[in-house]
């Protein structure tokens, strides 16, 4: 006997569909070199690591790796040999007493093969 009328059951047998990973073009963002590849991301680690060939760049949160790859293709003319992408994580912060937090995003590590140079001015 239901108080507010009748029960309803459910049919656990439907299909669950996984939405796609939303990508730059799905969000309507622009997916040219620039927006892309934002700037190098510029520390001791990434100055250390450049000496063998590998640059670290601050890249836009839906870009993929092949994306990547083009992208610096088109504004550095050089060819990667590989793209690793990572995560930066939001960090929290006091600036003056008040409670914050960083920027979050994402980076990508560019190989390139020997001999291959990227000069930042």
């Amino acid at each position: 006997m239901a108080l507010f009328g009748k029960k309803k059951t459910e049919n656990k047998a439907e299909k669950v569909t996984a939405k796609p990973k939303a990508t730059l073009a799905s969000k309507n963002i622009s997916t040219t070199a620039e927006s892309v590849v934002m700037k190098p991301h510029i520390t001791e680690k990434s100055g250390a690591l450049s000496q063998s060939g590998v640059y670290t760049f601050q890249v836009a949160k839906g870009a993929s790796s092949k994306q990547i790859a083009e992208a610096v293709e088109v504004i550095y003319k050089v060819v990667p040999v590989r793209v690793s992408v990572t995560t930066i994580r939001s960090k929290k912060r006091n600036l003056r007493g008040i409670p914050g937090r960083t920027a979050s995003g994402r980076k990508a590590y560019v190989y390139l093969k020997k001999g291959d140079t990227i000069e930042f001015i």
